[in-house]
């Protein structure tokens, strides 16, 4: 049995020229693209760019509308600020309940 023989630089070369030579033939083969499928495909592709387009302006209303959704009901469950008069009228009635209670 024959041992691997490594090829050498220049069968490397030529094989990759060879390999090149046949893509570039593959490729000249290949018919060119007619022109009313390039506009039809170009259309398709601003019709996908489009709805891609609404579809994030969409997402994008609905954070926003979910963020001041969000707010407003921070905004109606925070506590309204006392005035000192009422301050302390609630802590006479919670002195006084406790003085109740202890008689």
């Amino acid at each position: 049995m024959a041992s691997f023989k490594q090829p050498t630089f220049q069968e490397r070369a030529a094989l990759a020229q060879k390999a090149r030579d046949k893509a570039l033939k593959k490729l000249a083969a290949k018919p060119p693209m007619d022109e009313a499928e390039s506009a039809r495909r170009k259309e398709a592709q601003l019709a996908r760019e489009a709805a891609a387009a609404e579809k994030s302006r969409a997402r994008k209303a609905a954070i926003e509308q979910a963020k001041a959704d969000r707010q407003a009901a921070a905004t109606a469950a925070a506590k309204p600020v006392q005035s000192e008069a009422q301050k302390k009228t609630a802590r006479d009635e919670k002195y006084a309940a406790r003085k109740k209670r202890k008689k």
